[in-house]
């Protein structure tokens, strides 16, 4: 037998000029999540289930209901769960993550480079950071998470002190005076 070499640590991140990490960190402790999502998820699989129960009784009773038109029916009922299903949002130290229906999406909080506000039908935070992670969520979970929103604003915090985060004071400053009213109005009614 040969003499053996030792393994040497492969570099799976990319540093910045200031030694930072520029990919997300493997997935670590999680420290917040949205509470709400459980609910919301059993609502969308409740409506999509009653939905294709339905379609599949109203066939059937007419007469018409083959084995093509069902599968018909449950894949519309199919498709209603996938929009209504929320993403599922996780943070930690440092990261964010937005699991969608087929994929997660991460930025590293502290390492953020832009936030801001997509207005639309449904607002949307979105956030990018310096190794090109960009997660879109949905500013309502931060507001009825305050764990959530902790872990952001201690993250873009750090992201200021770096001098990488250069806009996104203004939605920022904005969803954190939403969330502190949030929480007064929570206190003063509980």
């Amino acid at each position: 037998m040969g003499r053996r070499l030792p393994l040497l640590p492969l570099r799976t991140h990319r540093l910045d000029h200031r030694g930072a990490q520029l990919r997300p960190p493997p997935p670590g402790e999680v420290l917040a999540w949205d509470r709400g999502w459980h609910r919301e998820a059993r609502t969308a699989w409740g409506y999509g289930a009653a939905l294709a129960a339905v379609l599949l009784t109203a066939d059937q009773a007419r007469g018409g209901l083959d084995w093509m038109r069902g599968c018909c029916w449950v894949a519309i009922g199919a498709a209603l769960v996938a929009v209504l299903r929320p993403d599922r949002v996780t943070a930690g130290d440092g990261w964010l993550a937005v699991r969608g229906l087929l994929r997660e999406r991460r930025v590293r909080t502290d390492l953020l480079t832009q936030l801001r506000r997509a207005d639309g039908v449904a607002p949307r935070l979105v956030l990018r950071d310096a190794g090109g992670g960009r997660v879109e969520l949905d500013p309502r979970v931060l507001v009825a998470n305050p764990l959530l929103w902790h872990q952001l604003d201690a993250g873009t915090r750090r992201s200021r002190e770096r001098g990488l985060l250069r806009e996104g004071a203004v939605p920022l400053a904005a969803l954190a005076r939403r969330i502190d009213d949030e929480g007064a109005r929570a206190l003063l009614e509980g």
